[in-house]
Protein backbone atom coordinates (compact mmCIF):
# COMPACT_ATOMS: atom_id res chain seq x y z
CA UNK A 1 0.00 0.00 0.00
CA UNK A 2 1.00 3.68 -0.50
CA UNK A 3 0.09 7.11 0.83
CA UNK A 4 -0.73 10.33 0.18
CA UNK A 5 -0.27 13.50 2.37
CA UNK A 6 -2.49 16.56 0.79
CA UNK A 7 -0.81 19.47 1.59
CA UNK A 8 -1.88 21.99 -0.22
CA UNK A 9 -4.44 24.73 -0.19
CA UNK A 10 -3.77 28.69 0.64
CA UNK A 11 -4.62 27.93 4.65
CA UNK A 12 -6.69 31.46 4.65
CA UNK A 13 -8.08 30.42 7.73
CA UNK A 14 -4.68 30.80 9.43
CA UNK A 15 -3.78 34.20 7.67
CA UNK A 16 -1.68 35.98 8.27
CA UNK A 17 0.63 33.31 10.22
CA UNK A 18 0.05 31.08 6.57
CA UNK A 19 0.44 34.26 4.31
CA UNK A 20 3.93 32.78 3.06
CA UNK A 21 4.34 29.59 4.66
CA UNK A 22 2.23 26.27 3.74
CA UNK A 23 -0.05 25.80 7.21
CA UNK A 24 1.21 22.05 6.89
CA UNK A 25 4.64 23.36 7.82
CA UNK A 26 3.43 25.94 11.01
CA UNK A 27 4.38 23.62 13.93
CA UNK A 28 1.98 21.85 16.22
CA UNK A 29 4.67 21.98 19.55
CA UNK A 30 7.87 21.22 18.82
CA UNK A 31 7.62 19.30 15.57
CA UNK A 32 5.78 20.17 12.13
CA UNK A 33 2.48 19.45 11.34
CA UNK A 34 3.19 17.42 8.23
CA UNK A 35 4.46 15.12 10.88
CA UNK A 36 2.01 14.12 12.94
CA UNK A 37 0.09 12.43 9.62
CA UNK A 38 2.91 11.39 8.21
CA UNK A 39 3.30 9.16 11.28
CA UNK A 40 0.16 8.10 11.18
CA UNK A 41 0.59 6.41 7.37
CA UNK A 42 3.68 4.91 9.09
CA UNK A 43 2.36 3.23 12.10
CA UNK A 44 0.01 1.21 9.23
CA UNK A 45 2.89 0.08 7.63
CA UNK A 46 3.19 2.55 4.60
CA UNK A 47 6.64 3.11 3.50
CA UNK A 48 6.01 4.94 0.35
CA UNK A 49 4.54 8.28 0.14
CA UNK A 50 3.59 11.21 -1.98
CA UNK A 51 3.26 14.54 -0.98
CA UNK A 52 0.72 16.70 -3.53
CA UNK A 53 1.03 20.51 -2.30
CA UNK A 54 1.13 23.70 -4.24
CA UNK A 55 3.93 24.72 -6.53
CA UNK A 56 5.38 27.45 -4.34
CA UNK A 57 5.45 25.08 -1.62
CA UNK A 58 6.58 21.80 -2.82
CA UNK A 59 10.46 23.11 -2.38
CA UNK A 60 9.77 23.27 1.14
CA UNK A 61 8.73 20.18 2.03
CA UNK A 62 11.05 18.42 -0.09
CA UNK A 63 14.03 20.29 1.54
CA UNK A 64 11.96 19.11 4.88
CA UNK A 65 11.90 15.85 4.41
CA UNK A 66 13.94 15.03 1.61
CA UNK A 67 13.44 11.67 -0.22
CA UNK A 68 12.64 9.50 2.98
CA UNK A 69 15.88 7.16 3.12
CA UNK A 70 17.29 8.60 6.35
CA UNK A 71 13.59 7.08 7.72
CA UNK A 72 14.00 4.16 5.53
CA UNK A 73 11.32 5.20 3.50
CA UNK A 74 10.48 7.13 0.09
CA UNK A 75 8.92 10.16 -0.35
CA UNK A 76 8.19 11.71 -3.73
CA UNK A 77 6.37 15.30 -4.33
CA UNK A 78 3.03 16.72 -6.96
CA UNK A 79 1.44 20.29 -7.33
CA UNK A 80 -2.01 20.64 -7.06
CA UNK A 81 -1.72 23.88 -9.51
CA UNK A 82 -5.13 24.76 -7.32
CA UNK A 83 -7.80 23.36 -5.09
CA UNK A 84 -9.91 20.89 -6.54
CA UNK A 85 -10.83 19.23 -3.84
CA UNK A 86 -9.89 16.11 -1.56
CA UNK A 87 -10.38 13.51 -4.20
CA UNK A 88 -8.26 15.25 -7.11
CA UNK A 89 -5.13 13.50 -4.20
CA UNK A 90 -6.13 10.47 -6.53
CA UNK A 91 -5.87 12.30 -10.16
CA UNK A 92 -2.67 14.20 -9.19
CA UNK A 93 -1.07 11.20 -7.80
CA UNK A 94 -2.49 8.19 -10.26
CA UNK A 95 0.77 7.51 -11.53
CA UNK A 96 2.56 7.31 -8.45
CA UNK A 97 -0.26 5.03 -7.20
CA UNK A 98 0.09 2.76 -10.12
CA UNK A 99 -1.50 -0.79 -8.89
CA UNK A 100 -1.35 -0.39 -5.46
CA UNK A 101 -3.47 0.32 -2.63
CA UNK A 102 -3.60 3.68 -1.28
CA UNK A 103 -4.25 5.60 1.87
CA UNK A 104 -4.43 9.79 1.32
CA UNK A 105 -4.45 12.00 4.92
CA UNK A 106 -4.75 15.40 5.20
CA UNK A 107 -1.96 17.43 6.05
CA UNK A 108 -3.86 18.92 8.91
CA UNK A 109 -5.18 16.38 10.96
CA UNK A 110 -3.31 14.75 13.92
CA UNK A 111 -4.61 11.46 15.41
CA UNK A 112 -3.13 9.94 18.58
CA UNK A 113 -4.57 7.50 20.98
CA UNK A 114 -4.22 3.70 22.64
CA UNK A 115 -5.30 1.17 19.35
CA UNK A 116 -4.19 3.80 16.68
CA UNK A 117 -1.82 1.46 15.32
CA UNK A 118 -4.18 -1.67 15.67
CA UNK A 119 -6.87 0.59 13.90
CA UNK A 120 -4.78 1.76 10.61
CA UNK A 121 -3.09 -1.35 10.47
CA UNK A 122 -6.94 -3.22 10.33
CA UNK A 123 -7.91 -0.85 7.55
CA UNK A 124 -4.82 -1.21 5.39
CA UNK A 125 -4.84 -5.06 5.48
CA UNK A 126 -8.19 -4.94 3.61
CA UNK A 127 -7.73 -6.71 0.81
CA UNK A 128 -10.62 -4.63 -0.96
CA UNK A 129 -13.14 -1.49 -1.05
CA UNK A 130 -12.72 1.16 1.07
CA UNK A 131 -12.22 2.32 5.04
CA UNK A 132 -13.08 5.06 6.48
CA UNK A 133 -13.54 5.86 10.15
CA UNK A 134 -15.73 7.16 12.17
CA UNK A 135 -15.26 10.18 15.17
CA UNK A 136 -17.90 11.18 17.58
CA UNK A 137 -18.38 14.87 17.99
CA UNK A 138 -21.08 17.32 19.50
CA UNK A 139 -20.86 19.28 16.26
CA UNK A 140 -21.60 17.07 13.15
CA UNK A 141 -22.88 19.38 10.79
CA UNK A 142 -19.58 21.12 10.32
CA UNK A 143 -18.21 17.58 9.01
CA UNK A 144 -18.75 14.61 6.54
CA UNK A 145 -21.20 12.37 8.33
CA UNK A 146 -20.91 8.36 8.33
CA UNK A 147 -24.90 7.00 9.31
CA UNK A 148 -23.91 3.14 10.53
CA UNK A 149 -26.32 0.24 11.88
CA UNK A 150 -26.21 -1.18 15.12
CA UNK A 151 -24.01 -3.46 13.54
CA UNK A 152 -21.75 -1.25 12.48
CA UNK A 153 -22.57 -1.24 8.49
CA UNK A 154 -22.85 2.13 7.15
CA UNK A 155 -25.72 3.27 5.30
CA UNK A 156 -25.28 6.46 4.48
CA UNK A 157 -22.91 9.73 4.20
CA UNK A 158 -23.57 13.41 4.38
CA UNK A 159 -21.75 16.39 3.75
CA UNK A 160 -21.96 19.04 6.34
CA UNK A 161 -25.23 18.46 6.82
CA UNK A 162 -27.73 20.84 8.48
CA UNK A 163 -29.72 18.51 10.02
CA UNK A 164 -27.37 15.67 10.93
CA UNK A 165 -28.53 11.90 11.91
CA UNK A 166 -25.90 10.60 13.27
CA UNK A 167 -22.58 12.31 15.11
CA UNK A 168 -20.36 10.31 13.70
CA UNK A 169 -17.84 13.10 11.62
CA UNK A 170 -15.25 11.14 9.45
CA UNK A 171 -11.65 12.40 9.70
CA UNK A 172 -8.97 13.19 7.11
CA UNK A 173 -7.94 9.33 6.71
CA UNK A 174 -9.34 6.83 4.01
CA UNK A 175 -7.71 3.69 2.80
CA UNK A 176 -8.87 2.56 -0.71
CA UNK A 177 -8.62 -0.19 -2.94
CA UNK A 178 -6.64 0.89 -6.68
CA UNK A 179 -10.30 1.10 -8.12
CA UNK A 180 -10.41 4.54 -6.21
CA UNK A 181 -8.11 6.02 -9.23
CA UNK A 182 -10.70 5.38 -11.39
CA UNK A 183 -13.80 6.42 -9.56
CA UNK A 184 -12.46 9.78 -8.74
CA UNK A 185 -11.61 10.32 -12.25
CA UNK A 186 -15.00 9.58 -12.80
CA UNK A 187 -16.65 12.54 -10.35
CA UNK A 188 -17.87 15.32 -11.47
CA UNK A 189 -17.25 18.44 -9.67
CA UNK A 190 -19.79 19.66 -7.11
CA UNK A 191 -21.73 22.96 -6.93
CA UNK A 192 -18.34 24.18 -5.41
CA UNK A 193 -15.95 23.49 -8.25
CA UNK A 194 -14.80 20.28 -5.89
CA UNK A 195 -14.04 16.24 -6.72
CA UNK A 196 -15.56 15.62 -3.38
CA UNK A 197 -14.34 12.52 -1.38
CA UNK A 198 -17.94 12.00 0.18
CA UNK A 199 -18.90 11.22 -3.73
CA UNK A 200 -16.10 9.04 -3.90
CA UNK A 201 -16.94 7.35 -0.81
CA UNK A 202 -21.15 7.18 -1.85
CA UNK A 203 -19.33 5.41 -4.71
CA UNK A 204 -17.87 2.87 -2.81
CA UNK A 205 -21.05 2.78 0.08
CA UNK A 206 -23.63 1.99 -2.94
CA UNK A 207 -21.31 -0.70 -3.93
CA UNK A 208 -21.32 -2.10 -0.15
CA UNK A 209 -17.62 -2.27 -0.58
CA UNK A 210 -17.24 0.81 2.15
CA UNK A 211 -16.41 -0.31 6.07
CA UNK A 212 -16.49 2.08 8.86
CA UNK A 213 -14.17 1.99 11.73
CA UNK A 214 -15.28 3.50 15.07
CA UNK A 215 -12.89 5.13 17.13
CA UNK A 216 -13.29 5.05 20.42
CA UNK A 217 -13.07 7.07 24.08
CA UNK A 218 -9.45 7.01 23.87
CA UNK A 219 -8.14 8.09 20.51
CA UNK A 220 -8.17 11.79 20.36
CA UNK A 221 -8.42 13.56 16.55
CA UNK A 222 -7.61 17.15 16.35
CA UNK A 223 -7.49 19.31 12.85
CA UNK A 224 -5.30 21.93 13.23
CA UNK A 225 -6.69 24.54 10.65
CA UNK A 226 -7.92 27.16 12.76
CA UNK A 227 -5.76 29.65 14.82
CA UNK A 228 -7.89 27.75 18.41
CA UNK A 229 -7.48 24.34 17.13
CA UNK A 230 -3.73 24.92 16.59
CA UNK A 231 -2.88 26.30 19.70
CA UNK A 232 -5.27 23.53 21.40
CA UNK A 233 -3.24 20.56 18.93
CA UNK A 234 0.48 22.30 20.53
CA UNK A 235 -1.26 21.75 24.13
CA UNK A 236 -2.74 18.90 23.77
CA UNK A 237 0.73 17.21 22.76
CA UNK A 238 2.48 19.04 25.02
CA UNK A 239 0.38 17.84 27.66
CA UNK A 240 0.60 13.95 26.96
CA UNK A 241 4.41 14.24 26.20
CA UNK A 242 5.57 16.07 29.32
CA UNK A 243 3.12 13.99 31.10
CA UNK A 244 4.44 10.81 29.17
CA UNK A 245 8.41 11.51 28.57
CA UNK A 246 7.50 10.29 25.14
CA UNK A 247 7.03 11.79 21.93
CA UNK A 248 3.82 11.97 19.63
CA UNK A 249 4.25 12.18 15.70
CA UNK A 250 8.21 11.67 15.83
CA UNK A 251 9.12 10.09 12.40
CA UNK A 252 12.94 8.86 13.38
CA UNK A 253 11.19 6.90 16.58
CA UNK A 254 8.34 5.48 14.67
CA UNK A 255 10.92 4.55 11.62
CA UNK A 256 12.61 2.62 14.59
CA UNK A 257 10.00 0.67 16.06
CA UNK A 258 8.51 -0.28 12.90
CA UNK A 259 11.91 -1.79 11.97
CA UNK A 260 12.50 0.63 8.73
CA UNK A 261 15.79 1.60 10.22
CA UNK A 262 17.89 -0.13 12.47
CA UNK A 263 19.97 1.36 15.58
CA UNK A 264 23.05 2.42 14.06
CA UNK A 265 21.09 4.79 11.54
CA UNK A 266 18.85 5.76 14.91
CA UNK A 267 22.03 7.17 16.41
CA UNK A 268 23.02 8.95 13.60
CA UNK A 269 19.63 10.86 12.99
CA UNK A 270 19.73 11.73 16.68
CA UNK A 271 23.64 13.39 16.78
CA UNK A 272 21.63 15.20 13.78
CA UNK A 273 20.19 17.31 16.92
CA UNK A 274 23.55 17.82 18.79
CA UNK A 275 22.49 19.96 22.54
CA UNK A 276 18.53 19.90 21.31
CA UNK A 277 15.86 17.97 23.15
CA UNK A 278 14.54 15.89 19.90
CA UNK A 279 17.82 15.08 19.76
CA UNK A 280 18.59 13.76 23.38
CA UNK A 281 15.33 12.20 23.15
CA UNK A 282 16.30 10.12 20.42
CA UNK A 283 19.86 9.37 21.80
CA UNK A 284 17.77 7.70 24.97
CA UNK A 285 15.97 5.44 22.88
CA UNK A 286 19.14 3.89 20.99
CA UNK A 287 20.51 3.39 24.93
CA UNK A 288 17.40 2.16 26.20
CA UNK A 289 17.09 -0.26 23.57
Amino acid sequence: MKGIILAGGKGTRLYPATTVVSKQLLPVYNKPMIYYPLTTLMLAGIREILVISTPEDGPLYARLLGDGTKWGMKFEYRSQEVPRGLADAFIVGRSFVGTSKVSLILGDNVFYGHGLQGCVQEAAAAKSGAVIFGYPVKDPERYGVVHVSQDGRPFGIEEKPKNPKSNLAVPGLYFYDNQVLDIAAGIRPSARGEIEITAVNEVYLHKDALKVIQFGRGMAWLDAGTHESLLQASNFIQAVEDRQGLMVGCPEEVAFRMGFIDHAQLLTLAKGFPGNPYGTYLEGLHDAS
